[in-house]
């Protein structure tokens, strides 16, 4: 979503509604024989495909997945549940009456993190916002685990150069990818360096659990840092050459680039989950 030196604020005592973001406690009987085996901890079958087929998919910066590994990774996440990453819809985050003070942040975790990939999971409380931001020479696969959302994204119009940091900020015409409301359990969501909603934007209208793999992640060090952007309706700019109909131009918005605001900072929480095994 946005790189995690910028973007999240790693806290040692949560607060608010963070309290509420929890993991499933599993009690164990205990046994009254001396020699007691204490039990292995088994990896959600699901979770741990999930991580199998990342590493065989993502060879690094500067490749696409293929269409047949696009496939299956959405094939593995559209079956994938919240308990698959040790969450409960009983959790109190996740009831629509517990009221949230103040501007709500969004929480996030990590499964995983490597230089090729990332496994990780936003929390938004009600009217949480991710505003608009980019994802530079990345493919991201999102899977909406719980809750209900409103999902606007765009593409460049003109992708040469997009993510360009030497380039000066201005306003750059895009294309509207997606401008709709999804709830759970609901397809994956696929988008690429240059198509697919690039740039995107999330406000949850309930509490919401989102699963997110990207690849590559986030880096600073790699030029592949997080840019954020301010919409303007098409028809507030000259529109560079481009003759469209009134209904057409609604399809279309130009993009300025801005700085971090302030409801993008996230508070990070460590994930207590069921661990992958790294094979």
């Amino acid at each position: 979503m946005a790189t995690e030196t910028r973007m999240v604020e790693q806290r040692s005592n949560r607060v608010g509604h963070m309290s509420k973001v929890q993991y499933v406690k599993r009690d164990i009987k205990k046994r009254k024989c001396r020699d007691i085996k204490r039990p292995v901890p088994v990896v959600p079958m699901a979770l741990q495909e999930l991580f199998v087929a990342c590493k065989e998919v993502f060879k690094g910066p500067g490749t696409v997945p293929l269409p047949c590994e696009v496939e299956n990774l959405c094939r593995i996440l559209d079956n994938m549940k919240l308990e698959d990453v040790g969450l409960s819809n009983n959790l109190p985050f996740f009831k629509h009456n517990v009221p949230v003070k103040g501007s709500p942040r969004v929480i996030y975790t990590t499964i995983y993190k490597c230089d090729k990939f990332s496994l990780c999971i936003f929390f938004l409380p009600a009217t949480g916002v991710i505003p608009l931001h980019n994802h530079p020479g990345m493919t991201v696969f999102s899977k909406l685990l719980l809750g209900k959302m409103h999902i606007k994204s765009y593409d460049w119009v003109d992708p040469t150069n997009s993510d360009d940091p030497t380039k000066p900020c201005e306003k750059r015409l895009a294309k509207l990818k997606t401008d709709s409301v999804f709830t759970s359990p609901s397809s994956t969501s696929v988008l690429y360096p240059t198509s697919g909603g690039n740039i995107h934007s999330f406000t949850a209208i309930t509490p919401c659990a989102v699963l997110d793999v990207l690849g590559p992640p986030y880096s600073m060090e790699d030029d592949r840092d997080c840019s954020y952007y301010k919409e303007h309706p098409y028809g507030s700019f000259s529109n560079g050459g481009i003759a469209m109909t009134e209904e057409e131009a609604k399809g279309y918005g130009w993009l300025e680039e801005i700085e971090m605001p302030e409801n993008s900072r996230m508070d990070g929480i460590q994930y207590l989950g069921p661990q992958i095994i790294d094979i």
